[in-house]
């Protein structure tokens, strides 16, 4: 799958997520560092672009989560994540294994014992990444979860770089 896809995706996630800069910008920032983990890790480039997609949409179920249950809390975006995906990927050349990953780890992002790959392993790891600066996650707290959740060699060396660890 060429480099395109990516970009179709991105831009649809972009029209879906219209006037929420703030969902937008994580959502690349994380796709950023997925791709830079993953590549760094040499993953291998069948799985680069499906985990790159995910780290796109993992966030996509959030409107339906605010307008459904007031709430952003992680298992229903779990729960709303996926049937938006799916739609948004109709018409997006990918493999039915390929599509069905993509899914998988959309409805389990949070799900942290449920690990079962490094691309999801990567995922988490940016995730985090982002999530820890976006909340202003204090230095105790930053520790506790590289101890607890990171696991790669370059996403441990990108945490301790930007928080001098």
């Amino acid at each position: 799958m060429p480099d395109i896809t990516v970009a179709k995706v991105m831009q649809r996630m972009v029209d879906y997520l219209r006037g929420d800069a703030k969902r937008i910008q994580h959502a690349i920032k994380v796709h950023s560092l997925v791709r830079n983990i993953a590549l760094l890790s040499n993953l291998k480039r069948d799985k680069l672009t499906v985990i790159e997609i995910t780290a796109l949409l993992h966030d996509i179920g959030i409107p339906e989560c605010e307008r459904k249950y007031n709430s952003t809390a992680g298992h229903y975006q779990e729960m709303e994540g996926p049937p938006v995906a799916r739609k948004l990927l109709e018409g997006i050349a990918l493999d039915r294994d390929d599509l069905d990953r993509i899914i998988y780890l959309i409805g389990h992002h949070h799900s942290y014992h449920m690990i079962d790959g490094v691309d999801f392993q990567i995922l988490i790891e940016a995730d985090f990444l982002v999530n820890l600066y976006e909340h202003a996650i204090d230095e105790e707290g930053i520790i506790s979860i590289r101890e607890k959740y990171f696991k790669t060699q370059v996403g441990r060396s990108i945490l301790d770089s930007m928080y001098d660890l």
